[in-house]
């Protein structure tokens, strides 16, 4: 089957006024769909084709460069998209909260670090939270690279991911990555960080 655009979980100004309404019409409806229309083309004929994303993922590298590219954008904007929602759960919990504490030195620290992951980023990326060998980790990656691919300098089980291109903030924050990243804590949902970090373990 061909890969498909998944709808966002709220109203495009469900957000607001965090994201705005124009740039989640855009960077969903345009962007997101552009990797996807796109992705479709680049499997043709290379033994891709019915395989999972996330199969994909784990041997890009013997994939055309455009399947690294459009298959990192959707798969990333896919998980994007369900960590935020306009009434988040705040923190993590259970066996996560517990990990943050032993792996991160807890949420402040990880805050402050996962902050220092995005900022840091030159150009565009994104920055991530993901469980390997077992533990928590904080990394980022370029273009629309994440810790699945077999490419990636730290690999791992991505449970959180913060987009940091331009296209995902520029129209509210410009310049000021900083600002958006602040905002991001107010709509992240930490319920469905805590499923993903329990799907890891399995």
């Amino acid at each position: 089957m061909a890969f498909t655009l998944p709808n966002l979980p709220y109203p495009p100004d469900g957000l607001e006024p965090y994201f705005d309404k124009m740039t989640m019409e855009i960077h969903h409806g345009k962007h997101h769909q552009a990797y996807v229309t796109n992705l479709n083309a680049a499997v043709a004929g290379t033994g891709a084709e019915g395989k999972s994303i996330e199969e994909i993922l784990k041997q890009v590298s013997k994939y055309p460069v455009a399947v690294r590219n459009n298959g990192g954008g959707h798969y990333n904007h896919s998980m994007f998209w369900t960590l935020l929602s306009p009434k988040p759960d705040g923190k993590p919990a259970g066996k996560l909260a517990a990990a943050m504490e032993t792996d991160l030195g807890g949420m402040e620290k990880f805050r402050e670090d996962f902050t220092k992951a995005a900022l840091g980023r030159f150009g565009s990326g994104w920055a991530w939270l993901c469980v390997s060998q077992g533990k928590l980790g904080i990394s980022s990656t370029p273009n629309q690279d994440n810790p699945l691919m077999d490419v990636a300098e730290k690999k791992g089980i991505p449970i959180l991911g913060l987009d940091v291109w331009e296209h995902a903030y520029y129209l509210k924050y410009q310049n000021r990555r900083a600002e958006y990243i602040g905002a991001f804590w107010n709509v992240l949902n930490w319920r469905e960080v805590n499923r993903h970090y329990d799907d890891a373990l399995k």
